[in-house]
């Protein structure tokens, strides 16, 4: 299907009945972190609605390889090799070209690269855990990257992240940045996840679940994930916009 231009009326309104809560006490971040106050719809700007753009002339070679990209020559990362595939959409089903698509995700063992992280798994020295990549003009995208592992976090006593890999992506607008995490088919961990179970619709979480591609596979490789993204997307009415707020 050719891409539609983009549109520059104001964005589709959030579907609050499908996102979680602001606060969640059994997930005890939201307890300090939720607002305090009823919330303010603010129509969107001319800047807000057509940028920003970006080019494939930001993305390195191998950005979108986290299994080089921070590899010592002659070397590699630890772990089952996967590829991540899919399409960002907007609400008409259309694909959106040009989009900006980074992720970033825990090594094999579970343990993030950041000078926070307290988990006692150790560091993989030849895995970053980081990359990006545009969206094709037919809004594909693809990654190659080590299957992370789940983590202990300090919530309640004995809770475990499930395997996952952070999702950022642009659209056409700084109003369709979305940030998402995308989840493992057949992980019994999802489901008993403080963060996930904050989320009211079992549907929505089902759309995080990415489903083994064995259509995508590289033989005697690496298996693949198939994880589909859709925008907010545009072509909001006045009166879906008055929901929200004022």
């Amino acid at each position: 299907m050719r891409n539609a231009p983009p549109e520059t009326t104001p964005f589709f309104a959030r579907d609050r009945d499908m996102h979680p809560p602001a606060y969640t006490p059994w997930y005890k971040t939201t307890v300090l972190r939720s607002p305090q106050r009823a919330l303010i719809s603010l129509e969107g700007t001319k800047s807000e609605i057509t940028g920003p753009v970006f080019g494939h002339n930001i993305i390195d070679e191998f950005d979108n390889d986290l299994i080089v990209n921070y590899s010592k020559p002659g070397e590699g990362p630890i772990g089952q090799r996967i590829l991540v595939h899919g399409r960002v959409l907007d609400e008409r089903g259309i694909g959106v070209a040009g989009a900006l698509v980074e992720f970033w995700q825990a090594n094999a063992g579970g343990r993030y690269r950041h000078k926070k992280e307290t988990y006692l798994a150790p560091l993989d020295p030849n895995f970053g855990g980081v990359g990006r990549t545009i969206t094709d003009e037919n809004g594909f995208y693809w990654f190659k990257t080590i299957k992370p592992g789940p983590y202990p976090w300090p919530n309640g006593v004995n809770d475990w992240r499930p395997a996952h890999i952070h999702f950022s992506i642009f659209g056409h607008g700084f109003a369709q940045r979305l940030i998402t995490q995308m989840y493992f088919e057949g992980d019994p961990l999802i489901w008993i996840c403080p963060i996930v179970k904050t989320i009211p619709d079992e549907e929505a979480i089902k759309r995080l679940i990415a489903p083994l591609d064995m259509n995508a596979t590289i033989p005697h490789d690496m298996r693949a994930y198939k994880f589909d993204i859709v925008l907010r997307g545009r072509r909001s009415t006045l009166f879906e916009n008055r929901m929200e707020g004022n």
